[in-house]
């Protein structure tokens, strides 16, 4: 009797070379040479400033129109900025309700409930927001969060429909707390960064300069009361990020044009293999408009996950963990060999055991 998998964290640490991971959305990409160079003449270890090296804020301020270095909360990562946001937000308000577009990323409904906050939802319409399912939904939330590109379904939301939710929460008051992670990986247009006082922008190095394992994000906000709520949980909490992860990101920054630009052709060119390829194997899915990942619906996803990890050595993620049941969520995050040889494996596995469930 197989072990049940009741999670992602089942799969950390697991497997060897004759595993495919579609699980972690991890770039296996190196970071930019910069970040490396770092290493060989860093002395910093003492403790730095807890709202992030000013060196570091004043170069991410200028990729905001508008923005000053005092803007921004330099995190462990993009979870901790997520988590910071949602309980500044919470402080003066604990019990209130936060809307979360559904399919969402499986951390969001957690990050609201331990900001002793209440998750409710939004359901997307074939990946996309919907402005009048939106008006209903958020009646009586303090605050939205929304995540474009998407983990998990690689959609990207309409600029049109952003523009309505940015004007309605202004007009209301809802504070919006909009995931970036993945604005360096869209295949369709350019980023379109929502703007307000109460919106607050989550970004991190983990996705754009492949650093994950550095725990680099930050939060941007005009919202000088949630920056000073921040810097004040943080300064009891984590202090300061990693100093030597905050140079390799200024040092990454400097890469930046040809870094971003030449990833996005190998993006572009695994998202057009997964997608084709699924569609191939009969499978219906959203095709993605940037991040990593596809959402293809399954017959009895749980099974199916276990089975294609017992018997053919795949990881996947159950669409449930992200509040889509009928579903199953890939990374493409990995070499095109072995997409090749997973996308084999799969329609090996769709041939057999699924025929008969």
């Amino acid at each position: 009797m197989h072990e049940r998998i009741a999670s992602p964290a089942f799969f950390i640490g697991k497997g060897d070379e004759t595993l495919i991971s579609f699980g972690s959305g991890q770039p296996d990409l190196p970071p930019p040479p910069a970040a490396y160079k770092v290493l060989e003449h860093f002395k910093s270890f003492k403790y730095g400033l807890v709202q992030g090296e000013e060196s570091l804020r004043s170069a991410i301020a200028k990729e905001y129109p508008f923005a000053e270095p005092e803007d921004f909360v330099i995190t462990n990562g993009a979870s901790e900025a997520i988590d910071l946001a949602m309980r500044a937000i919470a402080q003066d308000a604990p019990g209130s309700k936060v809307l979360l577009p559904r399919p969402y990323y499986y951390s969001y409904p957690h990050n609201v409930s331990l900001a002793w906050m209440i998750p409710v939802y939004t359901d997307l319409e074939n990946g996309k927001l919907s402005f009048e399912r939106f008006v209903r939904d958020v009646e009586g939330c303090r605050a939205m969060l929304i995540n474009s590109p998407s983990n998990p379904t690689g959609t990207v939301q309409d600029i049109e429909v952003l523009k309505k939710i940015e004007s309605y929460c202004e007009e209301r008051g809802i504070y919006i707390v909009s995931d970036e992670v993945y604005k360096d990986l869209i295949y369709v247009r350019e980023n379109y960064l929502l703007h307000g006082k109460r919106v607050i922008t989550i970004n991190s190095f983990s996705k754009t300069y492949a650093m994950c394992g550095l725990r680099v994000g930050y939060l941007y906000t005009k919202d000088r009361e949630v920056i000073e709520r921040a810097v004040e949980m943080k300064s009891h909490t984590s202090m300061n990020t990693s100093l030597v992860g905050q140079a390799m990101a200024l040092a990454a920054m400097g890469e930046r044009d040809a870094y971003v630009a030449s990833h996005a052709k190998i993006w572009r060119e695994r998202r057009d293999l997964m997608y084709r390829g699924m569609l191939d194997l009969g499978l219906d899915l959203w095709e993605p408009e940037g991040a990593f990942y596809v959402l293809p619906k399954f017959k009895n996803p749980e099974r199916s996950m276990h089975d294609l990890y017992y018997n053919y050595k795949i990881i996947t993620y159950n669409g449930e963990w992200f509040g889509a049941p009928d579903r199953l969520r890939f990374s493409y995050a990995l070499d095109t060999d072995k997409i090749h040889e997973g996308l084999r494996r799969v329609k090996e596995f769709l041939g057999k055991e699924y025929a008969t469930y």
